[in-house]
């Protein structure tokens, strides 16, 4: 198990690397977190929710995602509430206390999904969840030295020496253990750190003589690694800035607060993409917009109070007035109801039942249904600019929204496939009267390089600009030894430098 000393120390960072490690060594082996709060989810073949982060980890195991990997998903929605997504279907909206009345109940779920994966694999990953030293949390813990105590699991502890305060924070966490979980530490990892590792050898020394624990090794800080953010910590630096030069296209995200998926955007961050003048930002203040070549309005797990977000800090009104101007704005999930003109919640699916006005900048209405879509989608292009007519897509739909459009305008895509099952739907809207307004269901676009080679050239025309082929958009990176090489196997090489993963089972 990897265990952290707080949240982002980089515990999901070296769950991968250990996935990828182990079956590069040749182990059947798969991730899995018990617990996992966010709101950036993936969808799994069999139709089933998951944090994105266990996808990522499945991918780097060499397998695919299954909702035994994170059997609990809880969602923040606002007013104390989350909706708790068990076994990758939603089953309510429950405030803390509620959840932890059924703590039992959760904890039977996490535990006969570990047991499943532990009978189909020779390792399992386990990640725990923020600090495994929350002592007021010791009777309530499904995630952290309870699940490591009941698989056995050797644990791994990730310290994150960017903060300040790494041996500090080692220290304290390894004494705030439980005895018998304190035994289950198989060693510590300090990650992120930037400059000469020999300098920290007499502080390393010293901790080890103080806690028992050997430090397995020193990770640097990596630079454009391009692994995806759990949630919004890591999310919102300064990774979005073009690294050289001009801006030659200037994307910018509204910063919604209760903003879900925002690894639609990651791949926008593309090394590549920035040295060639790709430029993302995430704007939360009207007078913070400036001229943005392309406009993103994302998802969001409480779509009700992020219209009335933008409503109360004007940034409905610099959306107008940017599509007014022909800047193109596209919607995606809760940001496409937010761009409609209605968003009914009849059931209280995001809190008080009522209804709430969107921005009408597309002529569609949304009403929020018990039943959450979950599919794997496989499409053909309609309507959006930067693809050509007929062009595959895909990527996969989460939303408890039903959208009806209800004046002129033209569908996006044709779905051909759900859940690899046969379909012939049209999904998505783009608006007549306003340009370049549209909005879709669908995640994942933009980690089609197609897409993302197909905007920036769209966007670039349009401001009379050539774009310059990256070589991030060949399809074969792997082949790469710089910055841009896959990740997951630069973070695996990193591991293997430092210490053997198999030798820790």
């Amino acid at each position: 198990m990897v265990l952290g000393t707080s949240s982002h120390a980089g515990k999901t960072m070296v769950a991968a690397a250990l996935c990828r490690s182990l079956f590069r060594k040749g182990f059947r082996v798969a991730p899995f977190k018990a617990q996992n709060m966010s709101n950036n989810s993936w969808v799994t073949p069999e139709g089933a929710e998951i944090g994105r982060a266990q996808a990522m980890q499945a991918r780097a195991a060499g397998i695919e995602p299954h909702a035994d990997m994170n059997p609990i998903l809880l969602k923040p929605m606002g007013g104390n509430l989350m909706q708790v997504v068990a076994m990758g279907k939603a089953v309510g909206n429950l405030s803390g206390k509620e959840y932890y009345r059924r703590k039992d109940e959760m904890r039977a779920t996490v535990r006969e999904a570990y047991d499943r994966l532990a009978g189909r694999f020779q390792a399992v990953i386990l990640e725990g969840a923020g600090s495994p030293a929350e002592i007021n949390l010791r009777e309530e813990d499904l995630v952290n030295g309870s699940m490591a105590e009941y698989a056995g699991a050797r644990c791994i502890l990730v310290a994150d020496i960017e903060r300040g305060g790494v041996f500090a924070s080692i220290f304290g966490t390894i004494s705030l253990l439980e005895a018998r979980h304190r035994a289950l530490l198989a060693g510590v990892v300090i990650n992120k750190f930037r400059g000469d590792a020999s300098l920290l050898d007499s502080g390393i020394r010293e901790i080890e003589s103080l806690t028992g624990v050997p430090v397995l090794g020193v990770l640097p800080y990596l630079e454009d690694l391009g692994l995806e953010e759990e949630d919004s910590l890591g999310a919102m630096g300064s990774r979005g800035m073009a690294d050289a030069g001009p801006v030659r296209i200037d994307i910018a995200v509204i910063r919604l607060p209760f903003m879900s998926n925002f690894t639609d955007f990651q791949p926008f961050l593309d090394p590549e993409a920035r040295r060639t003048g790709v430029r993302l930002r995430y704007v939360a203040k009207a007078e913070d917009i400036g001229n943005p070549d392309f406009l993103i309005l994302p998802g969001s797990k409480n779509v009700r109070h992020d219209a009335d977000f933008l409503r109360g800090s004007r940034l409905d009104k610099v959306l107008e007035a940017a599509a007014s101007r022909g800047i193109p704005i596209l919607g995606i999930c809760g940001g496409y109801q937010i761009l409609g003109r209605i968003i009914r919640d009849p059931h209280g699916i995001e809190g008080e039942p009522g209804e709430t006005a969107g921005l009408g900048l597309l002529p569609v209405d949304t009403t929020l249904e018990r039943e959450k879509e979950l599919c794997r989608v496989e499409a053909e292009n309609l309507g959006f600019p930067f693809l050509a007519i007929g062009a595959p897509i895909t990527g996969y739909e989460i939303h408890m929204g039903r959208t009806v459009a209800f004046g002129e305008g033209r569908p996006l895509l044709r779905t051909m496939r759900k859940n690899g099952a046969m379909a012939s739907e049209l999904g998505g809207f783009g608006s007549v009267s306003a340009e370049a307004v549209f909005g879709c269901y669908l995640h994942g676009l933009f980690d089609l390089p197609e897409a993302r080679a197909g905007l920036f050239r769209w966007v670039s025309d349009r401001k009379g600009l050539d774009w310059p082929e990256p070589e991030a958009f060949a399809p074969d990176r792997a082949a790469e030894s710089g910055p841009g090489r896959d990740p997951l196997e630069r973070i695996a090489d990193l591991i293997d430098s430092r210490f053997d993963a198999a030798s820790i089972l």
